[in-house]
This record gives structure tokens, sequence and C-alpha cells, in this order.
């Protein structure tokens, strides 16, 4: 597709379209044996849609996915974009609580339901009342329509509804302070945008451009902007995914010798298991671009390690779901094995993004000095699904987007983060917040007070531990008390350990002093982040 095409598109479903009629045969999804080329996903896409369209879905409605990274993923989501839907995928990882919070707040009217969670879904229909359809992708263990028999039972004919650049395309959920996640709304505009503005002011970046024959290893997962975002790139570039349905470090290994894969997108934690695994140096990355990276921090020694092993281009990416994604890189000529102060940030704003550090009371504030991150451009997600207050306090009026990161620049422009102005923990590249831990914890009976914080940890980044309170005459073990959280919140949200003390500090509004319990944690960073 040539650049002008790309830049006159309204949305990703006239790319694909495009692809489709340009390059029908090239591959677009790759997944085991199975391969979907560009103009079959074209087909199965308006299939979808009209399957939906038949099911009663209009513009504006939620559809939902509950499954593992699979390529009919992209295809459903596609085929609801072109009616004007918004495709809502779920962290598989939750549990059957918090699945029925996302579907009830988005109102899904569709499920679709990968193999191993039919269970889990039927146990959050209660709470889901909306739910009216559930399609089953390769999931012989649900109780509802079979995907591929479904879509096959529709015309492969375009739907004539006409996408607009500020339509809604996705919705994702990130946590929240409150302990209630909020979906993200992001258009096809956003979507778009980072390509766009790039081209139009043709200051596209080495590592942004196509690479004819690109092969990227889809390896994080859907449920987050880099899963879908990644998906969704490599759609709009006209090139192929290898689809894995969740990271493991042996089938990436195997993938990268099987195909010309060019690029990857992994987390620091993830990149730090495939480094450990015992067939790593004997695998050659020689056909390896880039591996770009992000979602927390990474220590120079493992960056190192990786340069060492992997010898290929690293580009460091900074964003949120918010933000549809990347809006500032640290490029690969940035990354040396020696180590420099760069190395320490997280690069530059990408092109049409505006980027800059204010004080608490919203004013900027010079290099050097350390503020809140606010951040303004097309790749902005509209606001928070149903949540006018949340979006008021996120984003402002002239269009400035609060991130919750504190940080700096220096001299030469070059972002760095020191810390969070939230309480979110980023632990293996997934975002938690206390609140919805504490909630958890606190509905044990035996918890009189509880805190939740962030600790440095070696493979993780960070790790969750609980400051609990236990109330008098009563005792509580750490394992009784993660065992309880697990039945309420996902695995991974779960503490890791647990402290026991006497009181929890407060200030004399009886505000929590997380950075209190934290300190003795933190002592020796040179940042407040992991």
């Amino acid at each position: 597709m040539q650049n002008d095409a790309l830049l006159t598109a309204q949305s990703f479903c006239d790319v694909v379209r495009e692809h489709a009629s340009a390059q029908g045969d090239t591959h677009a999804f790759t997944y085991g044996e199975e391969i979907i080329t560009f103009a079959q996903l074209d087909k199965g896409a308006n299939r979808v849609a009209n399957g939906l369209a038949a099911l009663g879905i209009k513009p504006g409605d939620r559809v939902a996915f509950l499954g593992k990274n699979h390529p009919l993923y992209f295809e459903a989501l596609l085929g609801a974009a072109r009616i004007g839907a918004v495709m809502t995928p779920v962290n598989w990882r939750l549990a059957a609580p918090e699945v029925a919070y996302i579907l009830g707040n988005c109102e899904a009217r569709v499920v679709f339901v990968g193999e191993g969670f039919a269970d889990v879904l039927d146990k959050a229909l209660s709470q889901a009342p909306d739910v009216r359809h559930i399609i089953g992708i390769d999931a012989s263990d649900h109780a509802g329509l079979d995907y591929r028999q479904w879509r096959d039972g529709f015309a492969a004919t375009p739907p004539a509804h006409e996408v607009r650049p500020e339509d809604d395309a996705l919705q994702l959920y990130t946590s929240g302070t409150t302990g209630k996640p909020k979906g993200a709304v992001m258009t096809h505009g956003s979507i778009l945008s980072s390509r766009d503005a790039a081209g139009r002011e043709g200051e596209m970046r080495t590592w942004q451009e196509p690479i004819p024959g690109d092969v990227t290893l889809l390896a994080m997962p859907c449920f987050h902007i880099s899963g879908t975002g990644t998906g969704i790139g490599t759609m709009v570039a006209g090139t192929n995914s290898i689809v894995l349905p969740e990271y493991d470090p042996t089938q990436a290994l195997d993938l990268i010798e099987r195909y010309p894969i060019s690029k990857i997108f992994l987390v620091p934690a993830a990149i730090q298991i495939l480094l450990n695994h015992p067939r790593v140096n004997e695998v050659d990355f020689s056909r390896l671009k880039y591996v770009t990276y992000g979602a927390s921090p990474i220590p120079l020694e493992l960056m190192r390690e990786a340069m060492r092993v992997m010898g290929c281009g690293f580009v460091q990416m900074y964003g949120m779901t918010e933000t549809s994604g990347t809006i500032v890189a640290l490029d690969p000529e940035d990354h040396v094995p020696e180590g420099s102060p760069k190395m320490r940030s997280v690069g530059k704003p990408l092109p049409g993004v505006e980027v800059k550090i204010i004080d608490e009371a919203g004013h900027e504030v010079p290099a050097g000095t350390v503020g809140e991150i606010a951040t303004r451009s097309s790749k902005n997600m509209r606001g928070y699904w149903n949540n006018p207050e949340a979006t008021a306090a996120t984003i402002d009026a002239e269009g400035w987007l609060r991130t919750g990161d504190a940080g700096y620049f220096d001299e030469d422009g070059y972002l760095y983060i020191h810390d969070r102005v939230k309480d979110m923990i980023i632990s293996g590249g997934e975002n938690v917040y206390p609140a919805e831990v504490e909630n958890a914890l606190y509905s044990h009976p035996k918890v009189a007070d509880v805190a939740v914080i962030g600790v440095p940890d070696a493979k993780w980044g960070e790790a969750v531990k609980a400051c609990v309170v236990v109330k008098p005459g009563e005792d509580l073990t750490e394992a009784e008390l993660i065992a309880h959280a697990r039945q309420h919140i996902a695995g991974y949200k779960c503490p890791k350990s647990v402290d026991f003390i006497a009181a929890l500090p407060r200030n004399p509004s009886g505000k929590i002093l997380r950075r209190e319990l934290r300190a003795p944690y933190w002592v020796g960073k040179d940042r407040a982040v992991n």
C-alpha cells in the first residue's frame, strides 16, 4: 500500500480492504499451521460484520472477546468495526467476578470465547445481563455458536456502514485507583495517527519504516494495547504476524528459528525469561531487525545481555492504553552496550506528539525539574467509557492528558521516568492498582487494615506486597490471605508476600503514607520504579 493511500484512510478497515485488493495473497496472520491471507481476512471480516448485524448489533454496541491470542480475534475486531461496533478484549487471567464487571460495564451484547474459558464465562454471565450471544473460537467447551460455522453462513459482501476516524474502534480496560477498571475508548483516528503523523511530517524514524517482507512475532496479550496494537500495526503495514496464544520462551525461540521474524515487542520480564532459556545461545537471531520493549524500565545489565545475544536494534517505548500505545521512544542508536545517561531515559516524543512536565497546579516546569508527565496528540483516547468524571480528571479542556507518571526532560529533550504520581505497580508488564488488591484482602474477616505497595523484584520488575494489620485476637497466615485473594482477583494481582504489622502509617487526615511503607525497599535505588 502506498504511503499516500494510508494517509487518506479513514480507518484500519479501509487499509485492510486496500491490502486485500493490492496484495490479497500476502499472509496477514500465521497461527500454527493456519495461514490467513489479506484476501481471506477481508472476506472473513465482512462475513463477521454481516453476522453481527444479523444478531442485532448496531453502531456503538460493544462486543467482547475472552480468550488467548488468536488471529480470528483480529478478524472479529475488524468485522465489528465495519458496522461501527467496538471490540472489548477481556483479560483472560482475571477471576470470574472481574470478568463479570467488565462485561457488565461495557454492556457487551456478544462474547467471543476461546478454548478453555467457557467455565469462567459461565460464572460471569449471571452478572452480565446484556450478553445475548456466545460465539466460540476453536472452543469445544462452550455452549453457544461455533465461530467458523456462524461466520460462513453470511455473505462476504462489504457492509454499507461508513466508518469515520472519530468512530470508536477499541475499548481496553485499565485498572483504576478506585479499584474498578475503566474502559479506555480508542477511535480509528487515534489508532492510525502515529503512522499518519510520521508520514505527513516526513519524520518517520528508521525503526518505524515498513520493511518489505516484515514478519512480526505477536507474543504479548491482545487484552493489552501492546498485543492488539501490534496486530493492528501489521494489518496496516500489510505484513505478516506470527501469533502466539500466550508468551512462551520455548515457542518463541522455535518460531524465530522457523520464520524470518524481523520484529518483536516484549516487556522486560519476557526478555529476561527468554535470555534465561537453556537454548537461547543456540538460536540464530540474524534475521531479527528490532526488539521493541516497554511497560517498565529495563536494567542496564539485562539490556547488555540482550544486545549481545540477539544482536539487533532495540527500541524502548513509552506510552499507555490511554494514548493508544507509544508516544515516546528511545531509538536504537541511543542503546550502547557500555551504557550512557540516555539509556536511563525513555527517549523523545514521536512525531505529532506533544509532551510537557507540569507541577501540581498544571503549570509547565523547566528541564531537569520533576513533575507529572502530560501529553497531547491525536493518539489520546476519546475518554473513559461512561465515566465523564474520570475522563475530566485525566484530560483537560485543552486536550492534555495526565499520565500519572512523574518524570523530567533533560536539556536535549530526552524524557526520564522518575516515579509514579499514582500508586500503580507494574509487575511483569501488568498494571496493578493497590485499591483492587486491598479490596480483595480487606474482605477477609480477620483483616483489620491493609495497604498494598510495589517492591523491587529481580524477575518481574516490581512485586506486590501487602502490609496487613490483623484484628485483635485473630491469627492469620500469609498463605491463607493470598489464597483468599485468589478467589476474588487475578493471580498476578495477588500479593507475592505479606508483612504483618501493628498499624499502618497515616497522615492527620487518615491517608495511608505509602511512600513511608515503600521507602525501606527502595533504598539505594536512583528512581522509585524498577
